[in-house]
């Protein structure tokens, strides 16, 4: 019996790593080119006489309403040129994020493949964390500034929001923005519309990004995801027993959701919790689905959450 039982796990392993060496060849595949405009370079190395070419060149990074006189200062500012000095030591070589950026593209163009190849643009902008890199279609936009590593000294963000301002980041902030244009927002304000909202955002990144960490994934650090992982059954027996999965209480999204120290079961836990375990939660319902259903990637995230947690066969792993 137990032979038996070792014979048949061997066979599924053996025929998981077979079909995933066979997606990632067929990944390599596609030709995938990648041109990287370094406009922080562009910007900090013209002065005041060159910004009318500069305009001219990139009329995208400067607003009708904003006035010259900004980013003249700008140019000029002794801060600004630290940073851009700071983000130079880091970067100045950029072919191993654009390979990595290749590499990335290549996955979303094997899952999707009408995505248009971006150009990257590297820039320096105002340290708005929320906004670390965006894609536009046709453009990529990385704020350099934002990865220059957590115990930079230029950083004085609390310590939940500055651990994700590391290079290894950088991916996982591509794909959440790519998100954007394939996963439908919310239709309703429920918690577990947010929750399977971030699920299938995170399951992307488990497509697109396979070599990475599950915890770099989701910017958490290891002992976060271990802590998630070792209370899933918790947090979810939480969830149920509080009615909260369709509650749409406007606070559940900071207790759960959004970016936050710690989530706020209101317990003695809260202070060893990470922040978003909605999310995380999500996670795994998304998981459970793709695992028991047999959908696209495109019709799975164009799926309403209510059906899709029904049909998901959602389980939380039990404590040990």
């Amino acid at each position: 019996m137990k032979k038996t039982f070792w014979f048949a796990f061997l066979l599924v392993s053996l025929i998981s790593c077979d079909k995933k060496s066979k997606i990632e060849k067929e990944v390599e595949a596609i030709s995938v080119n990648i041109k990287v405009d370094r406009f922080d370079n562009a910007f900090f190395e013209t002065n005041p006489e060159g910004l009318q070419t500069l305009k001219a060149k990139y009329p995208f990074f400067f607003p009708r309403e904003v006035n010259d006189s900004v980013w003249v200062e700008k140019l000029q500012n002794k801060d600004w040129k630290d940073l851009y000095h700071e983000v130079e030591k880091k970067y100045s070589d950029f072919s191993t994020q654009t390979n990595e950026i290749e590499n990335l593209f290549r996955h979303i163009k094997y899952y999707f493949p009408q995505t248009i190849t971006p150009k990257v643009y590297t820039v320096i902008a105002d340290m708005d964390y929320n906004n670390k890199a965006i894609y536009a279609n046709d453009k990529l936009v990385i704020a350099l500034e934002l990865y220059l590593g957590k115990q930079h000294k230029f950083y004085q963000f609390p310590e939940y929001i500055k651990q994700n301002f590391e290079e290894r980041q950088m991916m996982p902030d591509v794909v959440t923005s790519f998100s954007l244009s394939k996963i439908p927002p919310p239709n309703d304000k429920t918690l577990l519309s947010n929750m399977i909202y971030f699920g299938k955002q995170l399951y992307l990144k488990d497509l697109l990004l396979p070599d990475y960490s599950e915890a770099e994934k989701i910017g958490y650090t290891p002992e976060q995801e271990q802590w998630c992982k070792e209370n899933e059954s918790y947090i979810w027996r939480y969830f149920i027993e509080e009615n909260l999965l369709y509650d749409s209480d406007s606070r559940l999204p900071n207790r759960f959701i959004n970016l936050a120290p710690f989530s706020k079961f209101y317990l003695e836990i809260d202070n060893d919790s990470p922040g978003r375990v909605g999310q995380w939660i999500g996670w795994q319902i998304v998981r459970s689905f793709m695992a028991n259903n047999e959908v696209s990637i495109n019709d799975m995230l164009k799926l309403d959450a209510k059906e899709l947690f029904e049909k998901s066969k959602y389980k939380p792993k039990k404590n040990e």
